[in-house]
Parts: structure tokens; sequence; C-alpha cells
């Protein structure tokens, strides 16, 4: 038997599992409950610093947009909860988050609760 239909029955029969792990070599077992155990991620302590909120409407057609720059964590999760806030669209853009509208004052009352300091920016 040469090494090409061996490895289709392996595969087919599932009997062999082959892993890589991002530190080492691929790593192999015959045993079909192996499982690679991932070392835990450690959390970097980020510390939230001041955000800066400023009303755009340049380059817009007229359209108001609030700018939220200076957020840490996942901007996607924070765009969700000031949409929701807001109720309004929104985006991410680079390390800004935008909502459609001025809602700088309602925002920033949503950042005091949550104990992150705000300032206000621009006009």
């Amino acid at each position: 038997m040469d090494s090409d239909t061996f490895t289709a029955k392996v595969r087919k029969t599932g009997a062999f599992r082959m892993m890589k792990n991002k530190n080492s070599a691929t790593v192999y077992s015959t045993d079909p409950n192996w499982h690679l155990q991932e070392e835990p991620k450690e959390k970097k302590n980020v510390r939230q610093g001041t955000v800066y909120l400023r009303r755009e409407s340049k380059g817009r057609g007229g359209k108001t947009v609030t700018v939220i720059s200076g957020l840490v964590g996942d901007l996607k999760q924070w765009k969700k909860e000031l949409q929701k806030l807001c109720g309004s669209g929104g985006t991410v853009k680079s390390n800004f988050v935008e909502i459609q509208g001025d809602h700088r004052k309602r925002i920033a009352d949503f950042l005091r609760e949550k104990g992150i300091k705000s300032k206000f920016a621009g006009g």
C-alpha cells in the first residue's frame, strides 16, 4: 500500500487527526478523541482613556454624524450599544465609531454612567 492510499483510508475512517499549534510544529495523533489543548489567552489589562466626541457634517451631503474616538475594546460591540442607545444607524471606520445624527450629549451621559471620561471636540 502506497502512502497516498494509506492517507486516503485514514482520512476516510477518521482514525487520524492532524492539528497545528500556532507556536509549534504539526501535531499528529491516531486517537480519535484527542484534541489539542490550547493555552488560555491572557487578557490585556487595557485602561480606558478619554473618549472624544465630535460632530461632523463635511463631505456627507449636509448629514450630521457623531464621531467617537478613543474607545478601547471591541468597536463593533460599542457601535451596537450606541446605536441602540441613540436609535439610529452607525458604522465602524478604522479607530472611530460613527453614529448618524448629533447625539453627543446622550453618548456623553452614557459613557459617564460606565465610568468613562469623555470630552466634546470640535464644533
